[in-house]
């Protein structure tokens, strides 16, 4: 119940809308009430010219209706029919349009909020959480899971309250009619509801597994769309295929399963309310035939009672539908859930830009059960260049991670100024940070998009500006539409030269006191390497910078090098205090010496 509960929350937001569309599905069941009970009137009077003949005494009000109907020449009645059919069902039809219309319009501003919940949760949390999940699930998370609870809050909660009427309702009839039929008919509900229940458990851990299955169809399609060129220099697109197919099927499996399921929930209910539709027509039939029942009142009880079958058949795919959506909903629930290990604290101040150093304080990181940085000490003045090196898996990359507030530390502090980086806001602290990459990370906007991002409201000049400054202004101005080019997926439309020139661009124009260099030329080619490296001498000068480099020879002029071992700082100095000495530095400045040679 507690899940159920949790699953329509996300309807309140709509309470106004949705109590709309519950009035207008009252009235449309209504509609659909009388167009049935028009039977009586139809088959007893104007077809048989007889009397409508209850089998016992009616309500003051009906008594009067019914006396009416049998006062009535034939052929009046049918005229008065002849309009009033018409109207009912073209009221009816409207009725349903409108709460339709209105469900559906729950339906899809649900998805949005849902979806806009994950996206903002995800946008909030920390690296930590991504190095655990893949791509393809979380983006199945937004997509597929989000349509099954659409599905839920939409048609399958619009069947739940327009046919929970029309029990009520038919109920109400044949019990008016035949309260003692009718309590024999409905002894027969429990074997209605068995069935619904049982599979209603099955379907939930059937939809748990295939929603699980699309998430790995999704990752599998992220990772071989976004390494393709991988894929096709070894020549593995049969074996993707066939891996691709192997889950694909596995889902078809599980998704034939579930229908089976629900499929076969519809001929139950029906033959079980077949077996007591028959069982009143030997009873009734004889109260026909001796005149204390006419025929159209037997056929409204009999249309009542079959009618019934349709509500519990809908409901029956309600509670698939719904057993569906509780398993997505539990995996929604599990990213809104999930805790925000990096938290902004309250009141958390404005970091001003830095002006005297950079204290890393006794760090201690670890992942899980692994630990990535220990006992790291180390400080650095405004305006220095530190080269961090060491082999890979040192924790480089982790330790400038820590300084940007990706990761928090589980001991140990980072203070700017002398403030915990932890007391001010990311915003502030963050504002002060450019980062370029190996991974250049563009976005398929266009050039002008990508080197104001995160300042969209900046003049065209500064643009050009900081894009001459980072040595791209010439191939910019060779795209087609210029600074208005669109550049791709990740820009795959240019170069990895052109790339991380643009990301160059991108940190000059924020104008940050604090750079992060991390192996930024590494994938280079030789001539690239030289522009680009000449672009990030210019946006270094006048900055705190710090250097991710495993090519010792790019780190010589640093004003300090650390270098890093199993997540310890294992030497610190400058290049010649490293060379001069015993230890990692030298070692690995020899070995790539001699490779180069």
């Amino acid at each position: 119940m507690r899940e159920y509960k949790r699953f329509i929350k996300f309807l309140k937001p709509h309470s106004g809308i949705l109590a709309l569309a519950v009035i207008f599905m009252g009235i449309s069941s209504l509609f659909d009430w009388v167009s049935l009970a028009m039977i009586v009137p139809v088959s007893d009077k104007i077809l048989n010219n007889g009397k409508v003949v209850f089998p016992f005494k009616l309500p003051g009000a009906v008594e009067n209706i019914v006396g009416l109907i049998n006062s009535m020449p034939q052929a009046q009645l049918l005229k008065w029919l002849i309009i009033f059919i018409p109207i009912l069902f073209f009221l009816k039809g409207l009725f349903n349009f409108i709460y339709s219309y209105y469900m559906s319009d729950i339906g899809q501003l649900c998805v949005r909020d849902i979806r806009g919940r994950l996206y903002e949760k995800l946008q909030g949390m920390s690296l930590e959480y991504y190095t655990s999940r893949r791509s393809g699930e979380l983006i199945s998370r937004i997509t597929n899971d989000v349509k099954l609870v659409e599905n839920a809050l939409s048609y399958g909660t619009t069947d739940l309250v327009y046919q929970s009427f029309l029990v009520v309702l038919f109920s109400f009839t044949i019990f008016f009619i035949h309260w003692k039929l009718a309590i024999i008919s409905l002894l027969l509900i429990p074997f209605i509801a068995f069935p619904i229940v049982k599979v209603g458990k099955v379907l939930r851990k059937i939809s748990r597994t295939s929603q699980e299955k699309m998430a790995d169809i999704n990752s599998l399609l992220v990772e071989t769309i976004n390494g393709v060129r991988i894929v096709k220099a070894f020549c593995m697109e049969p074996y993707e295929i066939n891996k691709f197919r192997t889950q694909n099927q596995g889902y078809y499996k599980l998704a034939m399963r579930s229908i089976k399921r629900t499929l076969l929930l519809s001929p139950a209910t029906e033959f079980i309310g077949i077996l007591s539709g028959v069982f009143v027509l030997s009873w009734a039939g004889k109260d026909v035939i001796s005149g204390k029942l006419s025929f159209g009142v037997l056929g409204l009880y009999l249309g009542s009672l079959f009618s019934l079958i349709r509500p519990f058949k809908k409901l029956s795919q309600v509670n698939s539908i719904n057993q569906q959506a509780l398993a997505a909903n539990d995996r929604i629930y599990e990213v809104l859930d999930a805790p925000i290990t990096v938290k902004e604290k309250e009141n958390a101040g404005e970091l001003k830009r830095i002006s005297r150093n950079i204290e890393f304080k006794n760090l201690n990181f670890r992942y899980e059960e692994l630990e990535i940085l220990k006992d790291i000490n180390f400080s650095v003045s405004a305006g220095e260049v530190i080269a961090i090196v060491g082999p890979s898996g040192s924790g480089k990359s982790t330790l400038l991670d820590l300084l940007a507030r990706f990761y928090d530390p589980q001991k140990g502090e980072i203070l700017i100024d002398g403030i915990n980086i932890r007391d001010v806001s990311l915003r502030s602290l963050r504002g002060q940070i450019g980062i370029v990459t190996q991974e250049t990370i563009l976005f398929n906007d266009s050039v002008r998009a990508n080197i104001s991002y995160g300042q969209t409201d900046m003049d065209i000049k500064l643009i050009e500006e900081a894009s001459r400054t980072a040595n791209a202004q010439g191939f910019i101005s060779k795209l087609p539409q210029g600074y208005d080019t669109f550049i791709g997926d990740r820009g795959v439309k240019l170069s990895g030269g052109e790339r991380q020139r643009l990301a160059i661009a991108r940190a000059l124009l924020k104008n940050p006191p604090i750079l992060i260099l991390d192996e930024a030329t590494s994938q280079l080619d030789t001539e690239s390497e030289r522009i680009v490296q000449d672009a990030l001498n210019k946006l270094m000068r006048g900055r705190t910078v710090f250097m991710i480099a495993h090519r010792l020879s790019t780190v010589r002029g640093a004003n300090k090098i650390i270098v890093l071992d199993k997540g310890r700082i294992v030497q610190m100095g400058s290049h010649q205090d490293l060379i001069s000495a015993e230890g990692l530095y030298r070692r690995l400045w020899q070995m790539q010496n001699l490779e180069e040679k």
